[in-house]
C-alpha cells in the first residue's frame, strides 16, 4: 500500500477521532438523554463543544476533497514523491488542526487549515 493510501486510511480514523470527541463534548454540554433522543431541539452547544462539532464537520469536508485526489492519483498511477509529501502535509497538519481549533486559537487554526491545503495542491498538481 503507498504511503498516499494510508494516510488515507489514517485520515478516516481521525475524523472518527474527532467524531468520537465531537459526541463527547455534546455529551458533557447537553446531557446524554438530549443525544439519545429525536433532537429536534437540541440546544446549540457552546465552547470546545462547538469547536469540536465544528473541527468534525471540516475534516469531514476536506476527507471529500483529499480521498479523491489520492484515489485518482493511485489509479492513474500518478503517485510519486510529490503526492506523497503532499499526503503528509495533509494528513499532519489535520492532525494538528484537531488540538488548535479545539483550543480556540483563532489565525493558527486558520494558518494550519491553509498548510493542510498547500498538501491537497502538491497532489493535484501532479494530476494535471
Amino acid at each position: 500500500m503507498t504511503i498516499e493510501l494510508k494516510l488515507l486510511v489514517w485520515t478516516v480514523a481521525l475524523a472518527f477521532a474527532q467524531m468520537l470527541i465531537a459526541v463527547v463534548g455534546a455529551a458533557q454540554e447537553v446531557g446524554i438523554e438530549e443525544l439519545a433522543g429525536n433532537r429536534e431541539y437540541t440546544p446549540k452547544l457552546t465552547g470546545w463543544a462547538e469547536r469540536a462539532r465544528k473541527g468534525h464537520l471540516n475534516i469531514l469536508e476536506n476527507l471529500a476533497l483529499f480521498a479523491p485526489l489520492v484515489l485518482v492519483a493511485q489509479i492513474a498511477g500518478r503517485t510519486n514523491e510529490t503526492t506523497a509529501l503532499g499526503a503528509e502535509i495533509f494528513f499532519f497538519a489535520r492532525l494538528l488542526y484537531v488540538f488548535v481549533f479545539a483550543a480556540g486559537v483563532p489565525y493558527l487554526r486558520t494558518l494550519v487549515w491553509t498548510v493542510s491545503v498547500i498538501g491537497l495542491i502538491l497532489i493535484f498538481s501532479q494530476l494535471l
